[in-house]
């Protein structure tokens, strides 16, 4: 057997439609298409939503809610987050190194400390934003608190 030999399995091709030649074809006149209609026509295509004309569910359903452009996402970081570091490193100052190294963030993110927690190490914590009473948590044990 030789590559110049080979043939595909009987039965298993086919001949492609040729649609479009003529009405001996059986094919021909409106060449699978159907009677007028959108469909029939070149250059169709269906929009995303189309409901063959029935209203789309995305106009019938009320608009809700409000999306502010200037909201800003923080991830949050607890003040007992800040004391585990602090006794498990011996961090006396922490910033977003700190949590990058001990895995808690990626360093793309904004960082909010929050009071959740008790915090009894003297820290200074670099952040892009506090709560006031995580503020005053840190600097009644003596911290400090720096805004990015």
């Amino acid at each position: 057997m030789k590559l110049n030999n080979l043939k595909p399995a009987e039965g298993s091709t086919h001949a492609r439609r040729r649609i479009g030649r003529g009405p001996g074809s059986g094919l021909g006149g409106t060449s699978t298409r159907g009677h007028k209609g959108a469909k029939a026509r070149s250059g169709y295509k269906k929009k995303i939503g189309f409901e063959g004309g029935q209203m789309p569910l995305q106009r019938r359903l009320p608009k809700s809610g409000f999306k502010n452009i200037n909201h800003k996402e923080y991830f949050a970081v607890n003040l007992s987050t800040l004391q585990k570091l602090a006794e498990a490193k011996g961090y006396t100052k922490i910033g977003v190194e700190e949590l990058v190294a001990a895995g808690l963030t990626n360093g793309k993110e904004l960082i909010k400390v929050l009071a959740n927690g008790e915090l009894k190490a003297k820290v200074d914590v670099v952040a892009n934003a506090f709560s006031k009473k995580a503020e005053e948590a840190i600097k009644a044990v003596g911290g400090n608190t720096t805004i990015i």
